[in-house]
């Protein structure tokens, strides 16, 4: 930090005296600039430490040999040899080691870690479709013994669901048994035409020992799994349009989640997940991106995403809500600071360092991903540098450093800055001369100023027609071109024009 910079925090606190002491008691040491009583309200501290030059102390461009009063009528400044700009031999802000302990400061290092952006959203579990299978007949007849009954019932693979009557399979049958006896239709066609209609192997071998055709043909599980939709009843009439069930194996399932649109490029399909439930948050499921669909949906403007996770026990549920977190973009060996010391503003970011010998400099930075307690540092800081994790916001707070921050930075002009611009303050004293123009006024809260005796400039058209020593006014303030508060308009109090009015 410049001697410039910590000249203006000096300034600052010089006009608000409250302000002043409040960084007093949080142990703010400034060894190269000292407060005395001598002319100019500074002590010239001969023998000690000679002065540089003087300063005006809202305007560090100011500068005289000796003491004074500023354009604005304020005591002049001293600033030593060896704290001007550029010449101070340690930047920051010191602070005392009592005080550091006091509020618990904490610093650690800025290390090189691999770093995963992190996509946080929610999703529900559903079936996985890969594993389920519908349960339809090659051909019409009638649900005979049915032993699948309820949606939730489990069965294994080969099972018995129901038997059927059908009078196709019944003709299939009889030409079966024909071929088998040397008859004209091929016993191999006779074969595959019992399998189309849905007749099992186990049936067909059975069939050609027996001397007439099975009344009823089995249809059995082609899969385990829970039945999760029955159609059917007892001695009901079928087609092979008819959904007679559906059995899905729930040993691995899918989330569906979304993503937001602004999160969708970092997202690829074999990325690492994990998921939690509401209710048991110390379990934590590990599964992958299975598929991003190609599309966004045009009324939420999410991405949908489709992740495929392991359930052995079962534990998941389809339709449960689950927390889930999406590894995406894995960055290796990045420059990486915890998150917590990272000091966001409405346009800026910035991390507090820790220096050598007790002191502590705010640097902007410039951060990229964010994963888990890190973030990832782009620009400002270099490895191994200490930064502070727990405290920076009372370094930082408005009792510290972020209205001196406001102070140390020098105000930045645009092409839009107008010479007579609106009021930012306002205040109210009384004329001691009118050339230059001098007045006594009360303390002016928005600018933090005290109550003083000072000098002030008009900006242009403004007029002091009709006003003379001793009145009492009303004013209101605006910066010039060069940045210095200057009176835009000027009045008598109203209260004083009714006390003339009465005499």
């Amino acid at each position: 930090m410049s001697g410039k910079v910590i000249l203006g925090l000096i300034m600052g606190l010089a006009l608000g005296g409250t302000a002043g002491l409040a960084a007093n008691q949080l142990g703010f040491s400034f060894p190269s600039i000292r407060f005395g009583g001598g002319e100019g309200g500074v002590a010239s501290e001969e023998g000690k430490q000679k002065i540089a030059y003087w300063v005006a102390p809202m305007d560090a461009n100011y500068r005289r040999d000796g003491p004074g009063k500023s354009p604005m009528g304020m005591d002049l400044i001293p600033v030593y040899e060896g704290t001007e700009p550029g010449q101070q031999d340690e930047p920051g802000i010191e602070i005392s080691p009592t005080v550091v302990n006091n509020i618990g400061i904490r610093t650690t290092k800025v290390e090189r870690r691999d770093l995963q952006r992190r996509i946080e959203t929610v999703g529900y579990v559903s079936y996985d479709e890969d594993k389920v299978s519908h349960v339809h007949l090659r051909t019409d007849g009638w649900i005979d013994e049915l032993r699948v009954k309820y949606m939730g019932q489990r069965v294994k693979q080969g099972d018995l669901l129901f038997r059927l009557y059908s009078r196709s399979v019944q003709n299939a049958q009889a030409e079966y048994q024909l071929a088998a006896t040397g008859g004209q239709v091929t016993l191999k066609s006779a074969r595959n035409n019992l399998r189309a209609l849905g007749m099992a192997d186990q049936q067909i071998a059975a069939l050609a020992k027996r001397d007439k055709p099975f009344e009823l043909i089995d249809i059995n599980a082609a899969q385990d799994g829970v039945v999760t939709e029955i159609k059917v009843a007892e001695g009901m009439y079928v087609q092979p349009s008819t959904t007679v069930a559906t059995i899905a194996d729930l040993s691995s399932v899918w989330v569906m989640v979304d993503v937001f649109e602004n999160q969708s490029p970092w997202v690829r399909d074999g990325q690492q997940a994990q998921m939690r439930l509401s209710y048991d948050k110390d379990k934590v499921w590990s599964g992958v991106v299975d598929y991003v669909y190609p599309m966004i949906d045009p009324k939420t403007r999410a991405l949908r995403v489709r992740l495929r996770f392991d359930n052995p026990d079962e534990q998941l549920k389809p339709n449960m809500y689950v927390d889930v977190e999406i590894f995406a973009e894995p960055r290796a060996g990045v420059l990486a600071a915890p998150r917590e010391a990272l000091i966001r503003t409405g346009n800026s970011e910035r991390i507090v360092a820790a220096l050598d010998n007790g002191r502590f400099l705010p640097i902007e930075v410039k951060t990229g991903i964010e994963s888990g307690n890190y973030v990832e540092i782009l620009e400002g800081l270099e490895e191994k540098q200490r930064v502070v994790t727990s405290g920076q916001f009372l370094i930082d707070s408005e009792s510290s450093l972020t209205a001196s921050f406001q102070r140390m930075t020098e105000p930045e002009t645009t092409a839009e800055t107008s010479t007579e611009a609106a009021s930012v303050a306002n205040g109210e004293g009384v004329i001691n001369s009118l050339e230059p123009l001098n007045i006594t006024h009360e303390p002016i809260a928005a600018l933090g100023w005290p109550e003083m005796t000072m000098d002030f400039k008009t900006l242009t058209g403004v007029t002091l027609e009709g006003l003379a020593e001793g009145d009492q006014v009303t004013f209101g303030l605006a910066k010039d071109n060069d940045g210095m508060y200057a009176i835009e308009r000027i009045a008598k109090h109203a209260a004083a024009d009714k006390s003339t009015d009465r005499r």
